[in-house]
């Protein structure tokens, strides 16, 4: 359980382009923290074409256009999802975090502030490619996920949104997760590409998170809308989910000593009070 002690851990799981699985990855590693015995809040985060719902077969009634209309508090909407795990409800077809007012600002952070839920870990599953909203949320998480498969497309857009990052908002360490590959040695030469490019022209630092392989249970489980680590646990995407949660488990503790969830929503009101002015 969350206490001041032990402070939120919060991961965007983001892409320079759709179609490489993402949310599927966001909707795994929530569910592998979960298997864990973290209370974990999983928010939906495209705001254009917000999905997780629909991968976890939920069908919320309310979501963060409620929140911020001052209809319904952030825990009024969250929906719980499978081993418990929570999930904020994105909006489809809202207007971008750089968009909302001030008041919409303030009561945001208020909500984040106010929730009266144990929370370890969240994690924000972003829209893909390089839009504001896109920027805004990875900014203010403390851990950038870039999800990327062996595409020429999905490599060159991930490499764009690392540049945009770390060029121009001062984000400087990535780990990446090679997804849908046919071998550990597959992921790490699918890393090594997108890497030998970063270290010639941009300063930051990449790691291997870890590689999902391509398997057919994942496509099985989707369909029964059940993440693939809860539905089939032994199939070699989940055993490789559950490596890549242990890893993250070993991570150094986060630099939040306020322990709540306030310091991420006021990252993201600080960034885009910021771009407002300028």
């Amino acid at each position: 359980m969350n206490n001041s002690k032990t402070p939120v851990r919060v991961i965007a799981v983001t892409s320079g382009k759709g179609g490489v699985g993402k949310t599927n990855v966001s909707v795994n590693l929530a569910t592998g923290f979960a298997k864990h015995g973290k209370n974990v809040l999983l928010l939906d985060a495209d705001l254009g074409l917000a999905n997780v719902d629909i991968l976890l077969g939920l069908q919320p009634q309310h979501d963060l256009r409620h929140v911020l209309s001052g209809e319904k508090s952030l825990a009024d909407i969250i929906i719980e999802g499978p081993l418990g795990i929570r999930v904020i409800p994105g909006a489809s077809g809202v207007a971008h975090m750089a968009e909302l007012t001030s008041s919409e600002h303030s009561g945001l952070v208020r909500a984040f502030a106010e929730l009266p839920l144990p929370v370890d870990i969240l994690i924000v599953d972003t829209a893909a490619g390089i839009a504001d909203s896109v920027i805004t949320f990875n900014k203010a998480c403390q851990e950038v996920i870039v999800v990327v498969c062996d595409e020429p497309a999905s490599i060159t857009d991930a490499y764009a949104l690392i540049k945009v990052l770390s060029k121009d908002h001062g984000v400087k360490r990535f780990q990446i997760l090679t997804n849908m590959v046919n071998s550990d040695i597959h992921g790490d030469t699918l890393f090594n590409k997108i890497a030998r490019v970063t270290d010639q022209f941009l300063d930051v630092q990449l790691e291997h998170l870890g590689f999902i392989p391509i398997d057919d249970y994942v496509r099985k489980s989707v369909r029964r809308q059940l993440p693939v680590i809860q539905a089939y646990p032994r199939a070699p995407a989940s055993r490789a989910i559950d490596k890549i949660v242990r890893k993250i488990e070993r991570w150094p503790p986060p630099e939040n000593a306020s322990g709540n969830l306030a310091f991420f929503v006021e990252r993201l009101v600080g960034e885009n009070k910021s771009d407002q002015v300028t």
